[in-house]
């Protein structure tokens, strides 16, 4: 006969515990944790944006990512394992979209991936237009 020790079952679905997050409250914290490969891809990304927005336009952190922030947020960016996404909303998007063709989007993210060339011009472009709408 096999002895079996008996372990508690691992809990699934809303009860079951997960490691919380690493609290991220600063940009420097952020870029600590950026994937390595990434980084290269994330400071051309993070430059192409200081470039193009207010020079009053404050680095902050907002949803965990960081962002520049005028009087209300202007635009979100991000780096992950395999692209580098910006988030200039949905209505710069939509403006962009046929220049965008080339990059997996959704209704408010452009990623770019790591093994292309960054699109500088156009992002700055995108970022611009998108400065220019949340003056208006």
């Amino acid at each position: 006969m096999k002895r079996t020790t008996s372990r508690p079952a691992a809990k699934k679905g809303p009860a079951a515990k997960k490691r919380p997050a690493p609290k991220i409250e600063t940009v420097e914290q952020y870029i600590a944790r950026v994937p390595k490969a990434a980084r290269g891809t994330f400071d051309q990304l993070r430059q192409a944006v200081r470039s193009s927005v207010p020079a009053e336009a404050n680095e902050v952190i907002s949803y965990r990512i960081p962002a520049f922030k005028d009087k209300r947020v202007l635009v979100w960016f991000a780096a992950f394992a395999n692209h580098c996404s910006l988030f200039p909303t949905n209505a710069m998007i939509e403006q962009f979209r046929d220049e965008l063709k080339d990059y997996s989007m959704s209704k408010g993210t452009i990623q770019f991936p790591l093994d292309k060339p960054l699109p500088t011009v156009l992002i700055k472009r995108l970022v611009q237009a998108r400065v220019a709408q949340a003056k208006g």
